[in-house]
């Protein structure tokens, strides 16, 4: 495992959802059965619609809640089987940047508060030293000493995130899961995030899990790409693959609804049926049969397995 600092091996997140006083409990499978694996300084974008399992994938891999099956070893460490101290210790590896940069500062406190906290908690830093800390990181994310002392109302959209990225940085992790970052910013501010991202990635190799349903900003900062339907994979593999030739139907519908300026990067339009099926009542066969423009009878059948094609991106389709 020496190679990876995430793999993720069939992971699943399945809750016990109540359908009333009498009735019995139905199970939702959030997450099912997804497999990847990411190196030191590289990018994983994970997409797909709302309600597909991403940010369950992002807050298994943050730890925030554990796996209801499969492994996920962080650091070599499986965390489906570690103790409560490693688990301590694994938590500073890995932090998060929240999609919404007006609710994940609390208004209450000075910036320098906000950033100091999890030096506090996790360290035997002194004071002058969480103080340095800060001011480094701070000037690192493009903002001045004296946004110390102020208060996360002072501050536009884009210069919270990027005290959001500051803080995410405090414990000098390896893994940052980036849940939606740039989409509650202006066009104009996501790109000038992006940049930011990829430059701390370079300066500290970090590995990012970015989720995201933009496509466009994924091409922009992937490494590979993980295509996610109703908890599962459909299709995984190298981004320069995915783009220039997708091969599930799914991702050919994503990729043709995403608006791109490049007019050589344009598809023909793809309108899906329906809507996304319900998690606690999912069709037979192949999660996506409803609504694919190709379906035969073996999708409403056999649930496909992710296989690899000739080009090396794995793909769970019956027709490819």
């Amino acid at each position: 495992m020496a190679e990876h600092i995430i793999k993720a091996q069939n992971l699943s997140r399945y809750y016990q959802v109540s359908q009333g006083l009498m009735a019995e409990p139905r199970t939702l499978k959030a997450l099912d059965g997804v497999s990847f694996s990411l190196d030191a300084g590289k990018t994983l974008a994970v997409v797909g619609e709302s309600g597909c399992g991403k940010s369950t994938l992002g807050r298994l891999i943050t730890l925030i809640e554990p796996p209801t099956g499969g492994n996920l070893w962080i650091h070599d460490s499986d965390i489906s089987q570690a103790e409560k101290q490693q688990l301590s210790q694994v938590r500073k590896a890995v932090q998060i940047i929240f999609q919404d940069p007006y609710g994940s500062l609390n208004p209450r406190k000075k910036i320098g508060s906000i950033l100091e906290e999890p030096l506090k908690i996790n360290t035997s830093m002194t004071r002058a030293e969480r103080m340095e800390k800060s001011y480094d990181l701070l000037e690192k994310v493009g903002l001045r000493k004296e946004h110390y002392t102020r208060y996360p109302h002072m501050f536009s959209g884009g210069q919270r995130q990027r005290i959001a990225i500051a803080r995410a940085l405090m414990l000098n992790p390896d893994i940052i899961v980036a849940d939606e970052p740039t989409s509650a910013l202006d066009v104009s501010i996501q790109a000038q995030v992006l940049n930011l991202m990829m430059e701390l990635q370079e300066t500290y190799n970090l590995a990012y899990l970015f989720i995201s349903h933009g496509l466009s900003v994924v091409e922009h900062i992937s490494d590979e790409v993980l295509v996610m339907y109703l908890g599962k994979t459909v299709e995984q593999g190298d981004k320069h693959q995915i783009f220039s030739q997708p091969q599930h139907p799914y991702t050919q519908a994503l990729l043709a609804s995403t608006p791109f300026v490049d007019p050589t990067k344009r598809r023909q339009r793809i309108v899906l049926k329906g809507e996304l099926p319900s998690p606690l009542d999912p069709p037979s066969g192949c999660a996506f049969h409803r609504r694919c423009p190709k379906a035969e009878l073996i999708c409403s059948e056999t649930t496909p397995e992710l296989k690899p094609t000739a080009n090396g991106v794995e793909v769970a389709c019956h027709l490819v």
